[in-house]
């Protein structure tokens, strides 16, 4: 009788285990369907059309962003709630810097400090790019409405440890505010 009650015991057990494994069991793999080939375009249908210029793409997709020069003034400044603040002087003219500084001040680990005398441009086409002789490089590029300046590799401009903890900083071109 004994025997008998081990082993209906020992069958739940293994029930349980078998649907705690199928439970785990990881669903095959699903792929997407393969895209379907561009149609091809006759030579003969007319000039080609500048990527400024292209229409729409299938299936809601957004046309690419001009490329145009980047142009951009601001004095501006920012302390959020936790007491992380950054300040910036921008003054870009058709992607030519003609002065820069930021100062970012992050809680309880320093602050970083940015000028352009310690830079040289050498980038402007598709963004603006600053480049020091110690490899931090600064990056300006615009997004619709907002500017990014973005930072990295630079944590030589700041107090030990604080770099990690550099966001880049956002203008607001309509009002030349900074967050």
């Amino acid at each position: 009788m004994l025997r008998r009650t081990c082993r209906l015991a020992a069958r739940p057990t293994a029930l349980v285990a078998a649907l705690l494994l199928g439970a785990c069991a990881t669903p095959p793999a699903h792929r997407p369907p393969s895209p379907t080939p561009a149609p091809s375009v006759k030579p003969d249908s007319g000039p080609p059309v500048e990527p400024e210029e292209r229409p729409t793409e299938t299936h809601g997709r957004l046309k690419p962003m001009p490329i145009r020069p980047l142009s951009i003034k601001t004095d501006c400044r920012f302390k959020d709630e936790v007491g992380y603040s950054a300040a910036t002087v921008l003054d870009i003219s058709y992607s030519q810097v003609r002065a820069f500084a930021a100062t970012v001040d992050v809680p309880k680990h320093g602050s970083c400090h940015f000028d352009l005398a310690d830079f040289e441009q050498i980038h402007k086409d598709t963004h603006v790019e600053l480049h020091a002789k110690d490899g931090c490089t600064v990056r300006v590029w615009e997004q619709g409405p907002k500017v990014t300046v973005a930072f990295s590799d630079c944590a030589n401009r700041c107090a030990k440890g604080t770099f990690d903890y550099v966001w880049p900083i956002i203008v607001d071109r309509p009002s030349g505010r900074c967050y």
